[in-house]
């Protein structure tokens, strides 16, 4: 284990009382965490919840094999030993060479016979256990079995945990410093044998028997004794395949975890367990299904409820069953037919959206202000070095009481020089870790917001984030902890390469643009993003071109918007254009400033973007940097799609910059490198040149003449270039959320061809393209199949078509008019698709499958 900069010693001895604070139980970073398919996103290396079978992820799986072998031969051994070893009459001594490991594994599958340790005779378990390297666990278990029998009063059982405890521990330390080792040398034979001998579940029926068993008087468990169980649990589970999962298919259990939430002393061991539990459960749980949740979450102070965030993220999030852009439609589809009501996640939304005071709450942590007598940045930096480990607000908070406890106890040690030096160290931790304590929580809080604005209740949760004043709240934390400088020291995460540049900095970095993103998506609320001189500006814009202020920004209700000189999107602007080049940032600021151009078309909007040199950055990253992200360069090409829409003013700075036919020649270039990418920037120029044609203003006349872009998108053959190759590049079986505006790109390119009774000539053309690509057939038969899944698809009750009505400003019945035209059986129709291929190449009837 690293101990801080330089081996510092008190970093050492924080982290080794932090150890015994929480009953041995290391937090694994990475573990039980939140699905990253979330409407979302897919980004940098966020911890994602397990998929293997075993509460430790990949150190579970590899920790069964030498131990389980260990445990089998000291086994055969004994039961081989025969009556003479076993002593007369016993278990080992009628079975002669029956495996009695065997017979302990079959009978917890099966549940009859040997299931459990205690039934094993005590001699053949003393003779054996130097032999089998048990380390005296199988009778300390018979021991807690004998002292915790129905009403009992437990006194003895915490004295025995005491002893299983730190054999428990050191593999779960092991555990976590064990990238260190080579996977074969990776063994944790105690609690392998801790769980064999049925030691999980005494602890679950310790743990349950209040609830369970009726009797005279009320048998209650010390604190204590629940925090070593709790943690016990826990260790077991990180380090001994099947252990979480076991738990997790007992939902009697994982509800009455919740309960113990409401004891303070035992809430960090509890919500560890929790989330490493429902990380690995199959079906969601409800949260209704929680006893009394509403008065449970009434009940957390702040900081509990900034970690029960952690446990929330895994029952309002969607499960993870891959990333969302890589699922084909047709197989989301299906399962929406499947799935008739509404999902599990969704059904938990809306529970805690029913819970008094709840939005509000998060709103006050989201927005809560650190303290400003925070320690020198050599602490700051000193706490980097810890991230390997403390990547948790759980964790944190059990260090910060341990800080705490060591400055009230440095207060009553002597004043002389040393204790002076030694009450100033102290002093400084706690106030230094504050940063790193409320980066951990807002984290949390961010991503519930998140995904409860992307869910089924996002109108009322608009309405409830605006009036606490989330995003003005925000605003002021921007320089200050949002997009605070931090040291430039290598960070790397436990689980992660020494190439992965995510950190909990970072990770909050990204969680708030995506928060930004969502709440700013097609929602009049977006210009809460600004503050009032800026809500001014639009104004002042929309008069300057004598046209329709919008209504949403005169709807605009000033008490909510920013305070200060500048707004969260112009603050957001300043720190989009100073980022490097190769930064992961890029693609969510640019998701973040598109959602707010998104929605109806607004020149006043583009026009407050332009004005700050946005057009420029974008153009000077994907000409002059030449970008090779795709990601980034898609992120790129969508947001000034939105920037340049109908725009001319945008058109005459694009012009200006691209200035020489060799950046023009780039700027193609990088277009043409991937069309999925750049499509929805095509699908903007073909829309401008459209409305632009059909003005007659003498200003549009000389842009059109004049602006390169222009010129180029005016040729009939680059239309129709651009129109065959993104018909060739999907297909149905193919089609993801990311490809679909291929599709939709090239009904925009036909519509507008059918506007002007172009339509027969373009579908021509495409045949005359196939047949001169040697493919008869094949791109029309494909476009046909596409069409007929679009209808599936886009018609369908549930869908809402306003997002295709906003991106072309062509209403939505035209657009199942065309469609409906394409597709007409009539093959003597000239604008059918079918009247177009010839009867030896046709195959428009194939079922859509997935392959």
């Amino acid at each position: 284990m690293k101990r801080g900069r330089g081996g510092d010693v008190r970093s050492w001895a924080l982290w080794v009382s932090l150890w015994h604070l929480s009953g041995g139980v290391p937090y694994q970073p990475g573990e039980g965490r939140r699905r990253e398919g979330r409407g979302r996103f897919l980004f940098v290396c966020l911890p994602r919840a397990r998929s293997g079978d075993g509460g430790g992820g990949g150190g579970g799986r590899r920790s069964g094999g030498a131990a389980a072998a260990a445990a089998e031969g000291a086994f055969a051994t004994a039961a081989a030993a025969g009556p003479g070893q076993g002593g007369p009459g016993r278990c080992g001594a009628r079975r002669g060479t029956v495996n009695i490991l065997a017979r302990l594994r079959q009978a917890q599958l099966c549940g009859r016979g040997l299931t459990r340790g205690p039934q094993i005779p005590e001699a053949l378990l003393k003779e054996r256990d130097k032999q089998a390297k048990w380390n005296g666990i199988p009778l300390l278990l018979q021991r807690l079995y004998e002292n915790s029998h129905p009403n009992s009063d437990f006194s003895q059982c915490q004295s025995i945990l005491k002893e299983i405890s730190p054999l428990l521990s050191m593999e779960a330390m092991a555990f976590v410093t064990e990238e260190r080792k080579p996977a074969q040398e990776s063994t944790f034979p105690n609690t392998y044998t801790f769980d064999l001998f049925g030691g999980v579940d005494l602890l679950v029926e310790i743990l349950m028997r209040p609830t369970l068993i009726t009797q005279k008087k009320n048998q209650k468990i010390s604190d204590d004794l629940i925090k070593d169980c709790l943690s016990i649990l826990y260790n077991t589970c990180i380090c001994t395949e099947g252990v979480t999962k076991r738990l997790a298919e007992r939902n009697d259990f994982v509800l009455f975890l919740f309960t113990l939430m409401t004891n303070k002393k035992t809430f960090l061991q509890t919500a560890t367990l929790i989330e490493d539990i429902l990380g690995m459960k199959k079906e969601m749980i409800q949260l209704e299904d929680i006893p009394n949740l509403s008065s449970l979450v009434s009940s957390f102070d702040q900081q509990q409820l900034a970690n029960f965030c952690r446990i929330l993220a895994v029952t309002i999030s969607e499960l993870d069953t891959g990333s969302d852009d890589k699922h084909t439609l047709l197989a989301k589809n299906a399962q929406q037919k499947k799935n008739l009501g509404p999902s599990r996640a969704e059904v938990n939304q809306a529970t805690l959206l029913n819970i008094p005071g709840f939005i509000e709450r998060l709103c006050k942590l989201a927005t809560r202000k650190v303290s400003e007598t925070t320690g020198t940045s050599n602490f700051l930096q000193e706490l980097e070095e810890w991230y390997t480990w403390l990547d948790n607000a759980l964790v944190l908070d059990a260090l910060m009481r341990v800080a705490d406890e060591e400055t009230e106890q440095s207060s009553t040690e002597s004043s002389d020089e040393s204790g002076f030096a030694n009450t100033s160290t102290r002093n400084q931790l706690p106030q230094s870790m504050k940063i790193m304590h409320e980066i951990m929580y807002k984290l949390e809080v961010l991503y519930v917001l998140c995904v409860l604005l992307m869910g089924r209740q996002r109108n009322q949760v608009h309405k409830m984030i605006a009036e606490f004043r989330l995003i003005p709240g925000l605003n002021n934390l921007f320089d200050k902890l949002i997009w605070r400088k931090h040291s430039a020291s290598t960070l790397v995460l436990h689980g992660h390469n020494q190439n992965c540049d995510c950190s909990p900095d970072i990770t909050l970095k990204i969680q708030f643009l995506r928060l930004l993103q969502s709440f700013s998506d097609h929602h009049e609320n977006k210009y809460l993003l600004l503050n009032s001189q800026e809500l001014n500006e639009l104004s002042a814009i929309s008069l300057k071109a004598n046209i329709p202020e919008v209504e949403a920004v005169v709807n605009t209700d000033r008490s909510l918007v920013c305070d200060g000189k500048r707004g969260l999107l112009t603050r957001l602007l300043q720190v989009m254009k100073k980022e490097p080049a190769e930064s992961s940032f890029r693609f969510w600021q640019a998701r973040a400033v598109e959602s707010f151009l998104r929605g109806a078309t607004s020149y006043a909007d583009q026009m407050f973007l332009l004005k700050r040199g946005l057009l420029e950055h974008i153009l000077y990253c994907i000409v002059d940097s030449e970008c090779k992200s795709r990601d980034v360069l898609q992120s790129y090409f969508d947001l000034l799609g939105e920037l340049m829409k109908f725009n001319i003013d945008a058109f005459k700075r694009f012009n200006k910059y691209i200035n020489t036919d060799e950046k023009f020649q780039i700027f193609l270039n990088q277009i043409n490198s991937s069309l999925v990418d750049s499509n929805m920037l095509v699908r903007c120029i073909t829309l401008s040149l459209d409305r632009f044609e059909s003005q007659s203003d003498i200003k549009v006349a000389e842009i059109l003449s004049e602006c390169r872009l222009l010129s180029y998108m005016s040729q009939m053959s680059v239309r129709m270039s651009f129109l065959f190759r993104l018909i060739n590049i999907i297909h149905v079986q193919t089609l993801t959320q990311e490809n679909v505006s291929c599709l939709n790109t090239s009904l925009v390119i036909l519509m507008l061809a059918r506007r002007k009774d172009k339509l027969p000539f373009y579908l021509h053309t495409l045949q005359e393209m196939e047949y001169t690509k040697k493919y008869p057939g094949f791109i029309l038969n494909n476009f046909h199949s596409l069409l007929r899944f679009w209808q599936q698809h886009y018609l369908n009750k549930d869908k809402d078509s306003t997002c295709l009505e906003n991106s072309s400003c062509i209403s939505f019945s035209y657009w199942k008019e065309t469609v409906s035209i394409l597709l007409s059986p009539d093959r003597t129709s000239p604008c059918a698709i079918i009247s177009y291929i010839d009867e030896a190449y046709m195959d428009t009837d194939r079922e859509f499958t997935e392959e």
